[in-house]
């Protein structure tokens, strides 16, 4: 096989854990999931590695349409709807009423993934950040987590989040700060979830892997962000819900701790979170 040909392959399935875990954030369309059967087949694969649910993500309008559609197809999957950040150039009343009615789904169960990304220019700040705004209070009238996309936009989340004032609970999908901004993420009471990027072994990822080796269990959940960020040492493969099950037994090497630990405790943290009960995982 040559070397272009194993990027394209899938990690192989992994031993099932010793405890069932949640994917915070996946996208199952963008996975090639579209219809009842091809989500299924997704999420049986998750299953059998010990992932007994996933968040399916919007990042875009008819992405939010079809996650909250896909969310009452199969029991293991859940919703959130938002309107990405790079996307938010041309983000108008339409829009806005579309999410409003979208969030009271009770397969919603966060308003997300919304935020400020600085590193692509798809969409100026100031339109990013009135989304962002926007999102913000669509969390607290609703009263579902607020899920944040953070990229080289560290000090302008925070800012944002401390004028219009944090929704209740407020998730930092896939974390990508270093220690000392997982600290004052954790001060703040806010949730960090870390996906296939804090396995990487790079000397730019070192501080990534120093947040997670600190941030408290109760305050962290484990996620693929699949298609994308395939976990070490599977960098750069196509990603998918059970991929997080290489990610979670990293990380608890990562931390010194049983996989079964790490699992039990992330998945309170999803289940507290995101509002999950224990009858969501039977």
């Amino acid at each position: 096989m040559s070397k272009s040909d194993k990027k394209r392959e899938p990690p192989p399935a992994p031993e099932t854990l010793p405890a069932a875990i949640v994917d915070a954030h996946t996208h199952l369309d963008a996975c090639g999931a579209s219809t009842a059967t091809e989500v299924r087949e997704v999420v049986d694969r998750a299953e059998a590695a010990g992932v007994g649910r996933v968040v399916t993500v919007a990042d875009d309008i008819a992405s939010a349409q079809w996650t909250v559609e896909a969310s009452t197809w199969d029991d293991r999957v859940f919703a959130a709807v938002a309107l990405h950040p790079t996307r938010t150039k041309d983000f108008d009343d339409s829009d806005r009423e579309t999410l409003e009615q979208l969030v009271r789904h009770p397969r919603v169960v966060a308003v997300g993934e919304t935020g400020l990304d600085y590193y692509w220019d798809f969409s100026p700040p100031e339109p990013q950040q009135e989304a962002f705004r926007w999102h913000i209070d669509l969390a607290k009238r609703s009263g579902k987590p607020l899920m944040i996309h953070d990229r080289d936009a560290h000090a302008d989340i925070l800012r944002i989040l401390e004028e219009e004032g944090a929704p209740s609970t407020v998730v930092f999908h896939c974390f990508s700060g270093d220690a000392e901004f997982a600290r004052a993420c954790v001060d703040a009471g806010y949730v960090l979830s870390f996906a296939g990027t804090a396995t990487f072994r790079n000397a730019n990822a070192q501080g990534l892997r120093q947040a997670a080796r600190e941030v408290p269990a109760e305050q962290m959940l484990v996620e693929t962000d699949a298609p994308f960020l395939a976990p070490h040492p599977f960098r750069g493969r196509p990603n998918e819900p059970y991929c997080v099950n290489y990610t979670l037994r990293d990380l608890a090497e990562l931390r010194d701790v049983e996989v079964e630990e790490l699992a039990v405790a992330t998945t309170a943290t999803a289940e507290r979170t995101f509002g999950l009960s224990r009858a969501d995982a039977a």
